[in-house]
């Protein structure tokens, strides 16, 4: 384990420390360098300010040998990752004349003649090595020194992609080998599953983690080696775990749950529909992200005014004005009425309050029913949630899912 290979990934942008724009760069880096065998050992975020740029790179490099820095290589004032290189490592910005003719080749694709800001791209370090950018007119460069690389790359997604895709990972040193055995719960909270299987992961050798990965009934678990040769030994502690759990257990790998439903109501021929009030729509989202989905998945009514719950889904008004549409008895009918409108096996409804308004003392947000109706009844369960609007969406649509692959699994 004390010879794997160690990166950090530094972003840099104003946009990025404010939250003006989502840093995804870092994840598809660290997604990367961990695809090539480099173990990621910190990720930093720092504003359009060579000081603070170079502090980053310091703090970077102390637990890593490997650094790639992405951002601030644009044309304007704020852009200032070249002069921070400079100072950094002590060396001179010098004229490239091959950036030069790649930023006139590219303002001559939009009809327009490079300005004399376009020329301050075409300064480089003369301390690196330059690596051409085929996407865009910042170039990407490396530096090494002293056993540690020191990479820089764009801002912009599709022309940092590119550059260390097709261009520099080549040029760096090959990674440890790095095996990742995926598995995928549902269910049950990491607490649970830790304790079932808390044997297993305690036989698990030092040169092998296990992590938990949670997020809205759902459980990840991740087993990983950076060691040699552990493939076997990984197949075996992955396949124990799966036994162990059981129906718990809806794939490993890349697939979810959306798709693992699908292949089950596929190889039952099994068709599905939805009633979704609160949710509005996310479940069937979640059910044709799925490519194949038109297969098993016919339609959805929502129904988010109560005379659309009477007129499209035959639930009473008596039983609206009795229980009130957040109810057990409101979203049972819904499941029921929509099952029966669609003619499909199984059906998922949503009633609730997703917040952040619309609640009632009885009824505060976060109060959601959820309800699945298939060829032997029809089940509900009451959610008391407390995020915020979008994640008490989303969580209720992933708990349909669960609970429709329950009763799925008890009624095959």
């Amino acid at each position: 384990m004390d010879n794997i290979k160690k990166a950090a990934i530094l972003t840099i942008g104003d946009e990025l420390m404010i939250g003006q724009i989502v840093d995804t760069n870092s994840a598809w880096i660290a997604s990367f360098l961990d695809q090539h065998g480099w173990q990621v050992t910190r990720k930093l975020g720092v504003r359009d300010d060579i000081p603070q740029i170079m502090e980053g790179m310091s703090l970077c490099l102390q637990s890593a040998d490997l650094l790639i820095m992405t951002g601030g290589l644009g044309p304007t004032s704020d852009d200032l990752t070249v002069d921070a290189l400079c100072q950094y490592f002590k060396c001179n910005k010098v004229w490239h004349e091959e950036t030069w003719e790649r930023v006139q080749a590219i303002m001559r694709r939009f009809g327009r003649e490079p300005s004399e800001m376009h020329k301050l791209q075409c300064y480089q370090p003369d301390g690196a090595e330059i690596i051409p950018n085929d996407q865009g007119s910042a170039p990407g460069t490396i530096f090494r020194r002293e056993n540690k690389i020191i990479v820089s790359v764009p801002g912009v997604p599709n022309e940092m992609k590119h550059l260390l895709k097709d261009k520099m990972i080549s040029l760096l040193p090959q990674g440890n080998p790095v095996e990742h055995r995926i598995i995928r719960t549902a269910g049950e909270g990491e607490t649970i599953l830790g304790e079932m299987i808390k044997d297993i992961e305690a036989a698990l050798p030092p040169d092998i983690k296990l992590a938990y990965l949670p997020h809205f009934m759902q459980v990840t678990l991740r087993l990983t080696s950076y060691g040699h040769d552990k493939k076997e030994l990984l197949d075996q502690f992955t396949q124990q775990i799966i036994t162990r759990l059981g129906d718990l257990v809806y794939g490993t790998g890349d697939i979810n749950l959306s798709k693992a439903i699908g292949e089950m109501l596929r190889a039952r021929t099994e068709t599905i529909g939805t009633a979704e009030s609160c949710t509005g729509g996310y479940v069937s989202h979640l059910i044709t992200s799925v490519p194949g989905s038109s297969e098993y998945y016919l339609g959805s009514v929502i129904p988010y005014a109560y005379e659309l719950k009477t007129s499209l889904l035959d639930v009473s008004e008596t039983m609206l004005k009795t229980y009130g549409a957040v109810s057990e008895e409101v979203v049972t009918a819904m499941a029921e009425g929509v099952r029966e409108k669609l003619g499909v096996t199984w059906s998922i409804a949503t009633s609730g309050i997703a917040g952040p308004g619309g609640a009632t003392p009885q009824k505060p947000v976060g109060t959601i029913w959820i309800a699945c109706s298939g060829p032997n009844g029809t089940r509900s369960r009451l959610l008391k949630l407390t995020r915020d609007r979008m994640s008490n969406i989303e969580y209720t649509s992933i708990a349909s899912l669960v609970l429709l692959r329950k009763m799925m699994i008890e009624e095959a």
